[in-house]
């Protein structure tokens, strides 16, 4: 456990509650130090059916935290990538990790928690729950593989007005369409995941693996190019005008002047 990051043993699978609910779960290094920890003792032991991934009070992940992209903003291209970096790592870990990870999503999923979602091997969300891909709001381009999961799952179409139009999808409309494995009433994601995690730990564990490894494989080619691409794309857009404006306006509650921009 970490100052932001709950691991819960539940004996027959863990728990990793993301706790910074007063930045609506942004992500935070001892998040990432957290997950890594609970994806490393779940491949280790072979009781452990599953993880399930959720955010503390309500909200599953607002994605980065504007402080520490500020911060980046600062930065030498050469270190953007590294901070860029940790988060296609974290990505990778969870793809590579031998068990499944079913993503519980109360409230809302946003950028990188988004991505951290569609990373996940099943989904499960509470009806009301909503999506979004962030990032183009302020001023940034998706990471974390989001390019690469959504390609993979949604038709081209809604990719490309998620991600220009960075405007929340439903829960529903993603079940309707197969990206996400069932919805529950709100306040139930957790308990229906958990439930899923307890029946596949009942299952062949060594077999499991490997169906896992044969359904990540099938998309793997996509998700590291994308994961790849995804860092310099990032760090020059962290380094542009464009994501001073659009995180300034984020953090003052108004509207990103990017037309003035574009006016030059």
């Amino acid at each position: 456990m970490t100052d932001t990051c709950e691991i819960i043993d539940q004996g027959t699978h863990l728990v990793v509650v993301n706790r910074n609910p007063a930045r609506r779960n942004a992500l935070t290094p001892g998040f990432y130090a957290g997950l890594r920890q609970a994806l490393a003792q779940a491949a280790d032991q072979p009781r452990v059916g599953a993880v399930v991934l959720t955010g503390a009070e309500g909200f599953f992940c607002a994605g980065g935290d504007l402080t520490m992209l500020i911060r980046a903003q600062q930065m030498t291209e050469d270190a953007r990538r590294a901070e860029i970096g940790d988060l296609q790592s974290l990505v990778r870990s969870i793809m590579d990790c031998p068990r499944p990870v079913i993503a519980a999503v109360e409230g809302g999923a946003a950028g990188a928690g988004f991505s951290l979602a569609m990373a996940c091997d099943l989904i499960i969300a509470a009806d009301d729950a909503r999506f979004t891909a962030a990032y183009v709001n302020a001023g940034l381009i998706p990471d974390g593989g989001l390019t690469g999961s959504l390609t993979a799952a949604l038709p081209p179409a809604l990719v490309a007005e998620l991600c220009l139009g960075g405007q929340p999808v439903a829960a529903t409309r993603l079940h309707a369409l197969g990206a996400i494995n069932a919805v529950t009433p709100p306040g139930q994601a957790r308990p229906a995941a958990e439930m899923v995690a307890a029946q596949l730990a009942q299952g062949p564990a060594e077999a499991q693996a490997a169906i896992k490894a044969l359904v990540v494989g099938a998309r793997r080619a996509l998700m590291d190019r994308q994961l790849d691409a995804e860092v310099p794309a990032m760090a020059r857009a962290l380094a542009a005008p464009e994501a001073a404006e659009g995180i300034a306006g984020f953090l003052e509650k108004r509207r990103p002047g990017f037309a003035a921009l574009r006016r030059g």
